[in-house]
């Protein structure tokens, strides 16, 4: 096909004409995306950093705070951009609202997991800092985000955990409440003077530091069995203290009941438990005041 040298001309006239008229609105809109973005990253940084320092604002709500703060200069800086570029935003509206639907078919899950953020935020399950273990995992919290939580499990490893795992399941809080219950089996002969061995054992942990005083620490005589005479000791530590009384008290329980000097008393087995829900035992200690 042979063009004539006008219609060449002609068509380098329309391409510089359009270009001269969408070059700028393209470069303006670009720039506005631009510095926008930064914007939006800086506000959301500063937003951060302000209410952490801040003793009002919980801990929990920082990240969100600066995320729907960072999110909501983006969309309005888009908007504005396809303002530049010559788009009827008016129009495109109800172009989204239209497609909308059809994106939230597709992203069932990712919504899924802004409304259980929203839910976790509102209905405050956990903070930030609280050691928590939901559907297999376990870590203390980090972030909790509009879409994830961040965990950070015991041997310091990054959990990235969708909000939406967290919420469909079960949650456990081991920091939420003010007091965890210790709780050891021990087992003595069977001819084992009762109530020397509750003695032994309740002067050994009322002089621990990290023991509560109230509830106070029990012991009782749990059942009798081939092996001997079950004794179980009960205690209430703050969850600061849990971890490493639970790793000391065995030890201490057989030393203490060894170093009486009585035969009887040599424990045959020390083990920690924990009570199952049935066991009407329970009732026998009660745990600290709950803390919101």
């Amino acid at each position: 096909m042979n063009l004539s040298p006008e219609s060449i001309n002609r068509a380098i006239d329309i391409a510089w004409t359009w270009m001269a008229a969408f070059l700028p609105r393209f470069v303006g809109a670009m720039l506005i995306l631009i510095i926008g973005s930064l914007v939006a990253r800086w506000l959301s940084r500063a937003i951060f950093k302000v209410t952490s320092g801040s003793a009002h604002i919980d801990p929990t709500v920082q990240p969100i705070l600066a995320a729907i703060a960072r999110y909501s200069i983006l969309i309005l800086v888009f908007i504005a951009a396809l303002s530049q570029i010559g788009v009827q935003t008016a129009s495109l509206f109800a172009v989204l609202g239209a497609a909308g639907i059809a994106i939230g078919l597709a992203l069932q899950g990712t919504l899924s997991n802004i409304a259980a953020g929203l839910m976790l935020l509102w209905l405050r399950p956990f903070r930030v800092g609280d050691f928590i273990e939901d559907n297999g995992m376990a870590g203390t919290v980090r972030e909790i985000g509009l879409f994830v939580c961040h965990l950070e499990t015991f041997d310091g490893l990054f959990l990235f955990a969708p909000n939406s795992t967290i919420w469909n399941q079960a949650l456990r809080n081991h920091t939420r409440n003010a007091g965890r219950l210790v709780s050891v089996d021990i087992t003595v002969p069977a001819k084992a003077d009762i109530d020397r061995a509750r003695d032994i054992l309740l002067i050994m942990v009322r002089r621990d530091r990290r023991v509560l005083k109230t509830p106070q620490p029990r012991v009782f005589v749990d059942g009798l069995t081939g092996a001997g005479l079950l004794l179980n000791l009960r205690v209430w530590a703050n969850h600061e203290n849990v971890g490493e009384l639970q790793r000391v008290i065995i030890e201490q329980a057989k030393s203490e009941l060894e170093t009486a000097g009585i035969e009887t008393l040599h424990p045959q087995q020390v083990v920690r438990v924990i009570p199952p829900d049935s066991d009407p035992s329970r009732l026998l200690s009660t745990a600290q005041p709950y803390i919101e």
